[in-house]
This record gives C-alpha cells, structure tokens and sequence, in this order.
C-alpha cells in the first residue's frame, strides 16, 4: 500500500492496484459555497501535483460534497470518464460537472471493482441537521490490506460493532470547533478513542494544510490540539500503532504483516 499525501483533505491511494485521488483540491483557490467573504483559502506553496501532472487515475473517492472535499474547479480540470465514488451530496455535484460513472454510496452500502477492491461508506460527519456525510472503509480483496478513511468525525460504537481492527487509519488528529456546529473536526482525545477502536497498525494524520485563509469563517473557528499531544497520547497508550506524518507531497509505502 502507498500512501501520498497531497495537502489538506487530498491524497492519493494506491491500494488494490489501483490508483485512487481523494478529495482533491488541486487549483487555488478554495471558497465555501461561491461566497469568499465566508471562507477563501490557498495553497501557500506549490502543489506535487495538479490536474496535468497527476500520475493515471483510476477512482476518485469523494468523501463530502462540500468545497474542502469536493472542489468543482478542481474536479472541472480531470477526466469526466474517471469513475467516482461519492456520498450523496458529492455524486450530486459530480454529476452536474458531466461525470459519467459516479456510484452513490449510502452508509454503510458496499461496492467491488473487479474483486479486488471494496469500498464501504462508513457514516461520517453531521455538517448540519439532516447531512451526515461519508467515510470510507476500503479492502484489497487479495492480500485482505485495509484502509480507513474519515476526514472529520469517526463514529466509535458502529466502527467497533461493524469493522474492528484496520491496518491503516486515516483521520485528524487537530480538532476545529465551528460556532453554532460545535466540534466537527475531531482532536487528539478522540483520535486516541479512534486508535484504541480500530487498532491501526499505521496512523496518518489529515486534514492538516499549508494554507492561508481569510474570511469571516476562519476568524470564528476554534483549533484543537496538536501533532505533538496526540503523539505524546499515543506514546503514553503503550499500543503499538505507528504514527506517520508525511509532509505534503510525500509518498508513504506500508509494508503490512497479516494480523
């Protein structure tokens, strides 16, 4: 498995033989809802890659269908023929760029490609009454490799129940507090609930970026905690899950022993 973090919530998977881009913000600049007096960021250094240089495509997962997660100008710039899977809300979107295989996933409904790859949506983040988004659990059918993917809130007591251990978490380890939404970035102490849950032998940190912000909204949100509390957390835990921060950019390959 080989893991690329772009920035922010983009990465790049490859797992199962295939090449997958996640939540890709690639083209500056982001803006919540066409409104950049609510929210406008950029990208403060250049990117590893953009729509030309990605290396071939073969899935984008979409996780949300907001801005941060499903960025139109970005998506405007990639091959509408890349398959898509999508939560509800970002399958909608995808649509109406003129993407032409995009499956629309519901919690907890699973779909293979190939027998080799299977994706489940895992229930993800309440952005606001009525609006809970997606995770994603995938599995390379052949080596039985897991990844777990949740860009903001992890919903402990149906992981336990309906996944058990992965080999591979990815989530945020730096909470947001927004007003009026409370926390919905989750932070150090709820990562180490995600790491006691799912006992990742890997743990790589997201929704993490080297950005400028402006805006009304940046001004009201509330951080949470730090690289260095939840390291010192999971040092103090005694498991044995590995933490891995890769700069923006870089390229992590796991080399994973059967559990």
């Amino acid at each position: 498995m080989r893991l690329t973090r772009i920035d922010l919530n983009s990465w790049i998977f490859q797992i199962a033989e295939r090449t997958i881009l996640v939540d890709p913000w690639l083209v500056d600049p982001l803006e919540f809802y066409g409104l950049p007096w609510l929210y406008t960021a950029y990208h403060n250094t250049p990117l590893a890659f953009t729509p030309d240089t990605l290396p071939g495509i073969d899935l984008i997962l979409l996780s949300q269908g907001v801005d941060d997660h499903c960025h139109k100008p970005t998506l405007q710039r990639l091959d509408p023929s890349i398959p898509v899977v999508a939560s509800p809300t970002a399958a909608r979107v995808v649509s109406s760029l003129g993407y032409r295989n995009v499956t629309e996933l519901f919690h907890w409904q699973k779909v293979e490609f190939d027998q080799t790859l299977q994706i489940t949506s895992v229930l993800g983040a309440e952005l606001q009454p009525g609006q809970v988004e997606n995770g994603y659990l995938l599995r390379d059918l052949i080596t039985g490799e897991t990844l777990y993917y949740e860009p903001h809130q992890a919903p402990m007591k149906e992981l336990a129940a309906k996944i058990g251990s992965v080999d591979v978490a990815i989530a945020p380890i730096i909470g947001q507090i927004f007003p009026l939404l409370g926390q919905v970035i989750m932070g150090p102490e709820q990562a180490m609930q995600l790491v006691e849950t799912v006992r990742p032998s890997y743990f790589l940190p997201t929704t993490m970026g080297d950005i400028r912000m402006s805006g009304l909204l940046p001004m009201l949100i509330k951080s949470v905690g730090s690289v260095e509390e939840f390291r010192d957390r999971l040092s103090a835990s005694g498991l044995a899950t590995q933490l891995i921060v890769p700069a923006p950019g870089e390229t992590v390959e796991l080399l994973l022993s059967r559990r």
